[in-house]
């Protein structure tokens, strides 16, 4: 069965009609009234009005449809032409927008539509379209970030896995505690994986902005992520001090966790034995605010900003703790949360050594 297609007419065809059509249909009916009343004031018989035949109003009334007909004719060219112009100018920011976005989505996710003249649906659609365009711009980016560094980090874990495994298995005389020994130093390099594909996936949600938002307290996730290290801190000889006061925040409860978590290891895991740590949470004008300060060594202020980069440590390197445990992407996570959160990071070394760092959250009952 062959179907016939229909074209499809464009909006500009659509427009144009929706605007002449009305216009016509008034103007038709302007012109009918007075040739209905004329029509009306005809005589029934015009011979015996006008024996003599000479034309009279018969001849007129003709003469007045004729003109009639050709002011319609020209009033649908009028108003065809009217409707084509005024559909083409209404719809000029829409071929703007709509070439703008092709642009964009096939060269360049770092242009943006902008406006489109005065204040009305068609910069809500473009306003709406740039907002889509920055998260894509995100999210690709935070792609290309985590390809990029878990390419490069995980090759040395892998590596380092294939050489036990081939060393162990190219011994004759290896034994089962040998080949066992093996064994545990695999799966200890497969926990360093673990945790850096983890801290990889927190970077990369970090950096493709906030998708959640809940109103919570920081001051309850820094209690339980406290009492979660105070083992671990107390191991390595450092103590810990607590000032937690309510501190209302509205985010992902998860990513917000994740930073006071990286906060904490940081300063616990880059300190110095009998060192301290100080975490204290507070109420601001805008919502609330975590602070942690820290004992360490001693941060020169020219390499702050590196320890915020993926992979940066003090002095631009890329070294690991000894416990296998950094990767260099604590503080770097805890920018990118922060960054998605629209919160203020503000950090400073200090002179004795160690690091002061504040995060301040913004709360939607605050700004209320």
């Amino acid at each position: 069965m062959i179907r016939l297609r229909i074209p499809r007419r464009s909006l500009h065809v659509q427009l144009t009609l929706l605007y002449a059509v009305p216009f016509l249909i008034s103007g038709v009916l302007l012109l009918a009234i007075p040739l209905l009343g004329s029509n009306q004031a005809t005589p029934a018989n015009p011979v015996a009005e006008n024996p003599a035949g000479v034309p009279g109003d018969g001849g007129h009334l003709d003469r007045q449809f004729s003109t009639s007909a050709w002011t319609v004719a020209a009033m649908v060219v009028v108003s065809l032409l009217l409707g084509w112009f005024v559909a083409g100018r209404f719809l000029r920011p829409l071929r703007t927008i709509t070439a703008t976005a092709r642009e964009i989505s096939v060269s360049d996710l770092h242009r943006r539509i902008g406006r489109t003249g005065l204040h009305n649906e068609f910069t809500d659609l473009s306003e709406t379209l740039d907002d889509l365009f920055q998260r894509l711009q995100a999210a690709f980016e935070s792609q290309r970030h985590f390809v990029a560094n878990a390419s490069h980090e995980l090759r040395t874990p892998l590596t380092a896995e294939r050489t036990v495994l081939q060393v162990a298995l190219a011994d004759p005389d290896a034994t089962a505690e040998r080949l066992r020994a093996a064994c545990h130093e695999v799966l200890a390099l497969n926990g360093q994986q673990e945790r850096l594909i983890e801290a990889l996936l927190t970077l990369a949600r970090g950096e493709q902005g906030l998708q959640l938002h809940t109103q919570l307290d920081v001051a309850g996730v820094a209690a339980e992520v406290v009492a979660a290290r105070q083992q671990d801190a107390g191991r390595r000889g450092i103590q810990m001090h607590t000032a937690l006061d309510r501190a209302p925040a509205t985010g992902d409860p998860d990513l917000i966790e994740r930073l006071v978590v990286n906060l904490v290891d940081n300063a616990v895991r880059h300190n110095t034995p009998g060192g301290w740590v100080e975490i204290s949470t507070t109420s601001t004008a805008t919502g609330g605010a975590i602070r942690v300060s820290n004992s360490g060594p001693t941060v020169p202020p020219g390499e702050l900003e590196a320890l915020f980069q993926p992979f940066r440590q003090i002095g631009n390197s890329r070294t690991r703790q000894p416990d296998g445990l950094g990767h260099g992407l604590g503080l770097a996570i805890v920018r990118a949360i922060a960054d998605a959160h629209g919160a203020t990071l503000d950090a400073r070394t200090r002179v004795t050594g160690g690091l002061d760092i504040e995060i301040g959250f913004p709360d939607e009952r605050a700004v209320d």
